[in-house]
């Protein structure tokens, strides 16, 4: 009764003790429709689910006794994986955009690379914002970290500061995360 679908090229496996597989003496129960069986030994479980040509399955393992259920396996399987396609569908990756400034960054570029923050904020984002430094201009890093801190108040109404500026290197860098939409 035990099924084993192996090919040449795949094995199927599973995580959960199918039919012949469950090694415990005793397990609780648990009907096709739900409904509390109670305590039986294995044998008498399994010849259960056989008269109703079905599997048993034990679906808590770490439970004394272990707990099983009585139901297609096949048609579980699959509907599982069809919930988990489906939440990989809803889930939205979220990505780290790098923004780029300068410590002596003229108003016309601070304003494109403010509206890329923007923008990738909007698209629900996170923002790495960094003052790149060069030569002597980090012996005035306190101006890199004005160019920060504007950036920040601009955008406190769409994003929380997930790290505040800290220099790291021959940068400065902050990370805005969107605010959650809830």
């Amino acid at each position: 009764m035990v099924r084993h679908l192996i090919w040449r090229w795949q094995i199927i496996s599973r995580e959960h003790q199918i039919n012949d597989e469950i090694r415990a003496r005793e397990v609780r129960v648990v009907g096709a429709d739900g409904e509390q069986i109670g305590i039986k030994p294995v044998r008498e479980a399994l010849q259960l689910a056989a008269d109703l040509n079905l599997d048993l399955v034990n679906v808590a393992p770490a439970a004394k006794p272990p707990v099983c259920r009585i139901m297609d396996y096949g048609k579980f399987r699959y509907e599982q994986q069809k919930k988990e396609k489906e939440a990989r569908k809803n889930q939205k990756v979220v990505d780290v955009k790098e923004v780029w400034f300068r410590a002596n960054i003229d108003e016309h570029d601070y304003q494109t690379k403010y509206r890329n923050v923007v923008k990738f904020l909007g698209e629900g984002d996170k923002v790495k914002a960094s003052v790149r430094f060069r030569g002597r201009e980090i012996a005035h890093a306190a101006i890199g970290q004005r160019v920060l801190e504007r950036l920040s108040q601009e955008v406190a109404d769409l994003c929380v500061i997930e790290r505040a500026p800290k220099l790291e290197g021959r940068a400065m860098i902050m990370i805005l995360a969107p605010k959650s939409s809830s």
